[in-house]
């Protein structure tokens, strides 16, 4: 792992995900149930051919007006036909919007603060664990 986590939308890499374990628009659920919004994308860090957070997105019409917000994969805790999250709704409506200008300039304060606002550890910090179960 790298000192400065750099990370790409999959569907702008050369990474594929097998078809068994393809999430790109499914639904995304709280643990109540909720919406959320739908998965648009995954972001990966390609050193470690890992998804790290969920892109998320929810709201608009044809793409104009749409709202991203991302979701540490660490928050999954099934999936179906339907990703299901820990993270209530009220929680993922205050995260902060996804802003891949902001994550470029400065990744280790960008995603370090996602993941703390989700209350988790960054993927980089010592004793980190891959979520297991998860087919990501």
């Amino acid at each position: 792992m790298t000192d400065n986590p750099i990370l790409v939308r999959i569907s702008d890499s050369g990474l594929t995900v097998p078809d068994e374990q393809e999430i790109r628009g499914r639904h995304v659920v709280d643990p109540d149930g909720e919406q959320l919004g739908t998965v648009g994308d995954l972001l990966v860090d390609e050193e470690e051919e890992r998804v790290r957070f969920l892109e998320v997105t929810s709201g608009g019409f044809l793409g104009i007006g749409q709202e991203k917000v991302l979701i540490p994969v660490d928050a999954v805790t099934r999936i179906d036909d339907q990703v299901h999250v820990s993270t209530s709704r009220s929680h993922v409506e205050g995260s902060p919007g996804y802003d891949p200008e902001l994550a470029a300039a400065s990744p280790l304060t960008y995603y370090g603060g996602l993941y703390g606002y989700y209350g988790m550890g960054p993927y980089w910090g010592q004793g980190y664990v891959y979520p297991g179960g998860v087919p990501l």
